[in-house]
């Protein structure tokens, strides 16, 4: 039995992956534009940045499981 995500699931990651990562590229303009501009919404900014954290960590698992196991 194993735990490998079926053809249509790897797609679906690769998709998926594809717009977060897009996603964090966004965050990441609006965190620099919100910084440049000098923008002092503290509260805003730290939003931003747990937002982008949480999409590395959903981009990290997904990738993840699209890597297969090999055992050597």
């Amino acid at each position: 039995m194993s735990n490998e995500p079926s053809e249509e699931e790897r797609a679906e990651f690769a998709i998926e992956v594809e717009r977060l990562r897009q996603e964090h590229r966004d965050m990441d303009a609006a965190i620099e534009a919100l910084t440049s501009v000098g923008a002092g919404d503290r509260l805003q900014l730290q939003r931003l940045k747990k937002r982008k954290l949480m999409l590395r960590d959903r981009i990290t698992f997904l990738e993840d499981a699209l890597t297969p196991d090999i055992i050597a």
